[in-house]
């Protein structure tokens, strides 16, 4: 029963953050202010940072954290967020980095939709990731955004062995 409950909230965190990707789509962006407890990464290394408490997502040091623009979920069993960042970074530029990156730290590419910008999503065994590319006001020589829609489900995470398999 207790099993049942934790899938069934998992399953809802899910569908709750994936509708607000598409709703976010059809919307203008709104302010979220995040936590005063989350805090923008300190640790920058000469190429790229870690985003937030997410050690296995980096960004270009370029990019600074909209705090303003962003919000965090923090709970016994689901963490995620939705995290806004933004500088003067090309693109494809972006994209490219994004994607090198992910792979990097073990994140699968399993889609990628192109429009004015980019949203490519990324799994792992008990996460997601997906990020929304886009160019602001100016084109190549204003501000590029990257949104990152994240969800971690730390309960699931007990139930895998070192190779992101269930363990019976």
């Amino acid at each position: 029963m207790i099993k049942a409950l934790r899938i069934r909230t998992t399953l809802f965190s899910l569908i709750g953050l994936m509708m607000m990707v598409f709703l976010s789509g059809c919307m203008g962006k709104s302010s979220s202010g995040a936590g005063d407890d989350y805090a923008a990464p300190a640790d920058y290394g000469t190429v790229s940072a870690t985003v937030a408490d997410f050690k296995d997502i980096e960004l270009p040091i370029d990019m600074t954290w909209n705090s303003d623009q962003s919000m965090a979920i923090k709970t016994e069993s689901f963490n995620g967020g939705i995290l806004s960042y933004s500088g003067r970074v090309e693109l494809y530029s972006l994209k490219n980095f994004i994607i090198s990156s992910m792979d990097n730290n073990k994140w699968k590419l399993v889609g990628e939709v192109q429009s004015k910008g980019f949203l490519l999503a990324f799994t792992k065994p008990n996460k997601t990731c997906m990020i929304e590319i886009t160019e602001g006001f100016g084109g190549k020589y204003g501000s590029t955004t990257a949104t990152l829609y994240i969800t971690v489900d730390k309960a699931a995470a007990g139930q895998l062995n070192p190779f992101g398999e269930p363990v019976n």
